[in-house]
This record gives structure tokens, sequence and C-alpha cells, in this order.
């Protein structure tokens, strides 16, 4: 068995985390679960430079504890892209009007921006990208995605962030109206997830 340590405090995110990766042979345990208390400024412009910077200052956290020193570090940043924005709001989902701001108060700003918007116009889609660094220093990282589009009204209540809005054609529904088992077979994370999982067996 082998530990991996996620650079996250988001419960709502280490459930899922620990919901992908349950088969694997891994104690999965948070950063503060770790004892790390760190302010990280994620000031890359993609995810994927995100989730090396917060992969790369956790690790280097553990560098010093001799007990941590053969633990795969993983961090992930995650985010919704908007196509008639541009993109928006990417790799600032989650400062989007403010770190303080709930996430219900953004989704209703989105809404709002896009109530003129044609349903064949409101395509969207959730990003995760994820780093492993691994004991050696190597690294890895992957992407996951997941294609929507964004609906008419904030709907469900299971998920966390802009699940509420995050409307699957397929499904007929949000993606805070999907189980969590569903959300964990067809997230974005579950995609980035699923392909990290295959790397770490061929590593660990």
């Amino acid at each position: 068995m082998f530990d991996i340590i996620f650079a996250t405090g988001n419960e709502g995110k280490m459930r899922e985390i620990r919901a992908i990766l349950g088969d694997m042979e891994a104690r999965i345990r948070s950063m503060k679960e770790a004892g790390l208390a760190l302010e990280i400024e994620e000031d890359g412009t993609t995810f994927e430079d995100n989730a090396r910077i917060k992969a790369r200052a956790v690790a280097a956290a553990l560098a010093g504890q001799e007990k941590e020193r053969e633990c795969v570090v993983m961090a992930d940043d995650s985010g919704l892209e908007i196509d008639c924005l541009n993109g928006e709001p990417g790799v600032y989902s989650a400062r989007y009007l403010g770190e303080e701001t709930p996430f219900s108060e953004k989704s209703a700003d989105l809404l709002r921006r896009l109530s003129d918007v044609p349903e064949e116009q409101r395509g969207a889609r959730f990003v995760c990208a994820v780093t492993a660094v691994f004991p050696d220093g190597g690294e890895i990282t992957v992407r996951g995605t997941i294609e929507g589009r964004i609906g008419y009204e904030l709907r469900g209540d299971n998920g966390f962030g802009y699940d509420p809005i995050f409307y699957l054609p397929e499904y007929g529904r949000t993606a805070a109206e999907l189980s969590d088992e569903e959300k964990n077979r067809i997230s974005h994370r579950c995609r980035a997830l699923e392909q990290m999982k295959e790397e770490l067996k061929k590593r660990m």
C-alpha cells in the first residue's frame, strides 16, 4: 500500500476522489489530514499550470517530513468553460465574483449573463487537470472533460460548485441531479483520475 496526499481541503472533492480511487491499494488523505495548512497562489493561466503549482508546493512542504517522503502528491484544478463567454469563468471558476461568494450567487450571475442566449449556443464543459508528483521527483499531468450546456435555472441539490446549472442532455438532468454513483462514473474529475490510475499502476 502507498500513500496519496491530495492538495485540497474541499470535503466534497475528497469524497469524489476517494470514491473514484477507492479500488486502489492506497491510503488517500487531504493535505489538511497530512497536517499541512498552505496558502498556495494559483496564478497559472491554464488548469494544468495550477494543478502543477499546487502539487509541487505540497510536495516541497512534505519533503522535510521523514514519514511523508514516499508519498505521491496529487493536485487538481478544475472549472467551467462556457463557449459563448469565451471560456469564462475557466481557471477563475472558484474565484469568479470573489472566493467567498457562494456558488449559488456565482451560478445565478452566469445565468443572468446567458439570459438571452439560445439553447444551441449554451455549450459548456467541465475541465479537470490532475498532476501527480512522485517521490523521485517525476511528474505526470492528465486532463479530463465532460461536455454539456448551461441550463436556465439552478436544479438539484447534489454535488457542489456549478453542478446545478450544468445540464447533461443525454441524462436530461443537471450534474446536481445525478446520484453520487452516476456522477463519479462520468465526471471530468473521474475521467482525469481514471487516466491517472493507469499511470500510477505503471509506477507504484
